[in-house]
């Protein structure tokens, strides 16, 4: 499978990063799921001295271990961020520099089963997080990463804003609206810009990304995991229960490439960068569950969906961003059209299942190809 002509994406590439997280000590939340390996992946490249800090995985596979990436991190803890008392321990510790929180329960449908774990990890875990910063003092920049899913959903084609009222009608929704509302109170109250450089030297962001797909997914109840164990485990008809249900879909580099920059502007002490960001697609991503599978079987040229609608449990119909903030203030802006991203995801799957031994440098390649290197 060919992922199509180079693009060169000038400052991004590996030396603008490189050079800034090159020696940082850098704290992950949730370095074992599917956005933190990745994260600690490219950081790893560039010579960052990470810190890990999460429950083991809980897929198998995963990426984390496909990676190898315990052997190669400075430090790692698999602990809970529901332990505060540990947290201020690790961080007391480690003395990291640079926070990027990702640790969450991150599934719509599971938080329906146990929503009080979900609020549990996802409220307090993230309330402890900024605890330990403020308590233990020497973190200069943190992301705390929460959802496209905070915002009171009203379904209608309107693209959300920074700026706009936040709800959740799913537990999982809610409790990260909560905990993006606990984030900015810590902001307000502990880490104002206003006061940056005064009585504290912490500037804080929140990022709010839309779906990302990606090669090394394997979590339940996602859409594009479950047309891998279809199509390469089991050779059955990928099942889809809300064909209609519109999503902003983005590589899972496009995002990350976000968080980086944050990071880097909030250490260097750029005041407008603390607050909330959203990440997502050109609107051409934007489309419905439907019509990615159909696609997604197309690149892979095998495969077949049929749909068995479920609507036991509430999911948004339609949800779209507005990354207007993100592309104007911030200078980020995605790079891969929604298929592209499509491509490049099913080629890292095809790839795995074919010679699992070779990922690594597949996702290094896939990387690099990004950062235009």
């Amino acid at each position: 499978m060919s992922i199509g002509p180079k693009i060169l994406f000038g400052k991004f590439g590996n030396n603008f990063m490189k050079n800034f997280y090159n020696n940082k000590k850098v704290l992950i939340t949730g370095h074992t799921g599917f956005k933190g390996s990745w994260l600690t992946q490219m950081l790893i490249n560039w010579g960052a001295k990470i810190i890990g800090v999460s429950l083991p995985p809980n897929t198998t596979p995963n990426l984390f271990d496909s990676l190898g990436l315990k052997s190669k991190l400075y430090k790692n803890y698999f602990e809970d961020i529901r332990d505060y008392n540990k947290m201020k321990e690790i961080f007391e510790h480690e003395k990291p520099e640079i926070v990027f929180h990702l640790a969450a329960q991150p599934l719509v449908r599971d938080s329906y089963d146990d929503p009080l774990t979900t609020h549990s990890s996802n409220i307090m875990g993230t309330a402890n997080i900024l605890q330990a910063i403020k308590e233990v003092g020497g973190v200069k920049s943190a992301v705390i990463i929460t959802t496209d899913k905070v915002y009171e959903n009203k379904e209608c084609l309107y693209p959300y804003r920074e700026t706009d009222a936040l709800g959740g009608y799913d537990p999982y929704s809610a409790s990260k609206a909560a905990a993006d509302i606990v984030v900015n109170s810590y902001i307000q109250s502990f880490f104002n810009p206003k006061d940056f450089g005064l009585g504290h030297n912490t500037l804080i962001a929140i990022a709010r990304a839309g779906n990302v797909i990606g090669g090394g997914d394997w979590a339940k109840d996602r859409l594009v995991p479950n047309m891998v164990r279809a199509i390469f485990e089991y050779d059955e008809s990928v099942t889809i229960r809300n064909p209609q249900a519109v999503r902003p879909w983005q590589h899972v580099l496009e995002p990350l490439v976000g968080y980086l920059m944050l990071g880097q502007r909030l250490y260097n002490g750029d005041r407008e960068m603390s607050g909330a960001w959203n990440f997502g697609p050109h609107e051409e991503g934007v489309v419905c569950v439907e019509e990615l599978v159909q696609k997604g079987i197309g690149v892979l040229g095998k495969g077949s969906h049929k749909v068995i609608k479920d609507y036991s449990k509430h999911e948004a119909g339609l949800l779209k961003l507005d990354i207007s903030k993100a592309v104007n203030i911030l200078g980020w802006r995605p790079k891969w059209n929604f298929h592209d991203g499509l491509r490049i995801t099913f080629e890292w799957y095809d790839q795995y299942y074919r010679d699992p031994q070779n990922i690594e440098e597949l996702t290094n390649q896939q990387i690099r190809f990004y950062l235009g290197d």
